[in-house]
């Protein structure tokens, strides 16, 4: 028995952690998916989260994302990179893996394709390093789905700003975040879900980032995600600009899709 992993992307304000649990609370009620519990072919459906989805990945969150005074020394952006990588490490050791031979299927928030959004893309630092970092700490461990969440930063950003104070991350300049939105979208053109309706998909994505008001440096980063080693499966993008209940539904569409490749005796979920 072995189990999936669904990982969630997207920039600030997407809505990541609200359809996360949408999700979790509408596969919890599909038939088909209890059916493949009583025949063992799946356990059942875990949550977690990068960074802090073990003990010591909530220490390092901490250290990511709390508030620095002015005062503080700032964290550098290799630091940051380094940090990430260290709590997937310890996050795919401790707890993906373990679940994934369990036969779980997990629902994670966020994995490789944000440390090369946000740190290849907005902090701009080197892409091979960060391609071998996450070689490192994924040890091999792709995702069977993506599902990226685009929204446009000043819309996801707007979201994120009702939440109340802002986190380290979301104080970023707007440049950074049109970077990493731009980041998420080279991702996405690289390795596009094969059920997307769009045969010109990737072409469009290409357009978008090559289009973007901010300058991406070389074509090095615009190739990047067609070669060498990427832990991220399949990316499904979704419009996360719509209401809670359109973006919920896309999702369960996809699910749906997936569960029928994966399954292919079962029934699409009811």
């Amino acid at each position: 028995m072995q189990g999936k992993l669904i990982v969630f992307e997207g920039g600030e304000g997407c809505g990541k952690t609200t359809q996360i649990q949408q999700l979790y609370r509408w596969l919890l009620a599909q038939e088909s998916l209890q059916l493949l519990q009583t025949q063992n072919i799946m356990a059942g459906i875990k949550l977690t989260r990068e960074p802090g989805g073990t003990e010591i990945g909530i220490k390092i969150r901490q250290l990511l994302l709390t508030q620095q005074n002015p005062a503080d020394v700032p964290l550098l952006s290799k630091t940051e990179l380094l940090l990430y990588a260290a709590d997937r490490a310890q996050h795919v050791e401790e707890t993906l893996r373990p679940w994934l031979e369990q036969g779980y299927w997990i629902l994670c928030d966020r994995y490789t394709d944000s440390t090369v959004a946000y740190q290849g893309y907005g902090r701009q630092l080197d892409l091979t390093l960060i391609n071998t970092l996450n070689q490192i700490a994924t040890d091999g461990l792709k995702s069977d789905l993506t599902l990226w969440l685009n929204v446009p930063p000043e819309v996801g950003l707007a979201r994120a700003a009702k939440r109340g104070a802002a986190d380290r991350i979301e104080q970023a300049s707007k440049a950074f975040h049109q970077r990493v939105s731009a980041g998420f979208t080279v991702l996405a053109s690289g390795n596009p879900w094969p059920h997307y309706a769009d045969p010109h998909y990737a072409d469009r994505c290409s357009e978008q980032t090559q289009n973007s008001e901010t300058d991406l440096t070389d074509s090095s980063r615009i190739s990047f995600s067609n070669s060498g080693f990427s832990s991220s499966g399949p990316t499904a993008e979704i419009d996360a600009s719509q209401s809670v209940e359109a973006v919920a539904q896309r999702i369960q569409q996809v699910i749906e899709a997936c569960v029928n490749q994966w399954y292919p005796d079962m029934n699409s979920p009811s």
